[in-house]
C-alpha cells in the first residue's frame, strides 16, 4: 500500500532533482533519517534501490539521445564495482542495526553532504581553476584517475548513498574538459545504475531495505521529476542551487556534530574483531 507521506516527500525530492539535476541521495537519505526517523542503514539501503530505479529511467533517456560515453562508464565501473563489493563485505561483518554503525553511516553521510554542497556552490570556479593551472592529463593518467574516482564513489555510495550525482559530475568535468556537458551527465547517470543497484542489492541481502517505502517514494518522485524538468528552464537554476546548498550545509552540520564522537565506537569494535 502506498503511504501518502512518503509519496509527498518523494514528489518534493523529485521536483528538486528535476529542477537542479542534483542526485536524490543527497536529499532523500537525510529526509528519511531526520524527518521519518528511519535507521541510517535502512535509509541508505532503501534510497540506493530507489535511486537505481530512477537512474535507470534517466539512463534510458540518455541512451536514446546517444549522450552516454560508454568508455567513461566502463572506467568508472571498473573502480566502483570492486570498491562497492569490498565495502559491502566490510559492512556485512558489522551489526547494521547497532547505534555505532548508525552513527558511522550518518557521519559519512554528513561529510558527503558537505562535499556535495561545496560542489554546488564552488563547482564552476573549481573547474576553471583546474583547467587554467592543471589542464588536460594524458590518456593513460585520465583512465587511471577515472578508475580511482569510480572506486571513491563506490565506497561513498555504499555507505551513505551520496556521491554519484554532483561529486561524480564535477570529477568528470575535470578529467574530460573537451566532453559536452550532456555527455558528462549522461555518463554519470549511466554509471550510477550498476553502482546503486549492486550497493542496494547488497544492503537488501543484509536486511537494510524497506520495499514499502521504495514503492511509496517512486509513486511520488517520478511525477515530481517530470514536473521539475518542466519548470527547470523557468526558474533561476543558480538561485535554486544556492538554496539547496545552504540546506545541505545545515543538514550536514547537524549530522556531523551529533554523530562524530559516537561513530568512533564502530572503528574500535571493528578493530577488536580484526585482532581477534
Amino acid at each position: 500500500m502506498i503511504d501518502p507521506l512518503y509519496s509527498l516527500s518523494g514528489f518534493a525530492v523529485g521536483l528538486l532533482v528535476g529542477m537542479t539535476g542534483v542526485g536524490g541521495g543527497s536529499l532523500m537519505t537525510p529526509l528519511l533519517i531526520l524527518l521519518f526517523g528511519i535507521h541510517p542503514a535502512t535509509a541508505v539501503g532503501t534510497d540506493l534501490l530507489y535511486a537505481a530505479a530512477t537512474k535507470t529511467a534517466g539512463s534510458l533517456m540518455h541512451g536514446f539521445a546517444r549522450s552516454i560515453d560508454w568508455r567513461i562508464v566502463r572506467r568508472l565501473a571498473s573502480g566502483s564495482v570492486p570498491a562497492t563489493c569490498i565495502t559491502l563485505l566490510i559492512l556485512s561483518q558489522l551489526n547494521l542495526d547497532s547505534e555505532a554503525v548508525g552513527n558511522l553511516i550518518t557521519l559519512v553521510l554528513g561529510v558527503a553532504l558537505f562535499v556535495t554542497a561545496s560542489v554546488l556552490v564552488l563547482g564552476q570556479p573549481i573547474v576553471e581553476w583546474y583547467r587554467a593551472h592543471v589542464g588536460s592529463l594524458s590518456e593513460e593518467r585520465t583512465a587511471l584517475a577515472t578508475v580511482l574516482v569510480g572506486a571513491t564513489l563506490g565506497v561513498l555510495v555504499s555507505i551513505s548513498s551520496v556521491g554519484a550525482g554532483a561529486i561524480g559530475v564535477i570529477a568528470l568535468l575535470l578529467l574530460y574538459p573537451g566532453l559536452p556537458m550532456v555527455k558528462i551527465v549522461g555518463s554519470d547517470i549511466a554509471h550510477a545504475v550498476p553502482l546503486t543497484l549492486i550497493a542496494g542489492m547488497g544492503h537488501w541481502m543484509m536486511g537494510s531495505v524497506d520495499w514499502h517505502i521504495i514503492m511509496s517514494l517512486l509513486a511520488g518522485s517520478l511525477p515530481g521529476i517530470f514536473v521539475g524538468s518542466y519548470f527547470a528552464i523557468r526558474v533561476p537554476e543558480r538561485a535554486l542551487r544556492l538554496v539547496l546548498a545552504a540546506t545541505l550545509f545545515v543538514v550536514a552540520s547537524r549530522m556531523v556534530y551529533d554523530h562524530a564522537t559516537a561513530a568512533s565506537a564502530v572503528f574500535t569494535a571493528f578493530s577488536r574483531r580484526a585482532v581477534e
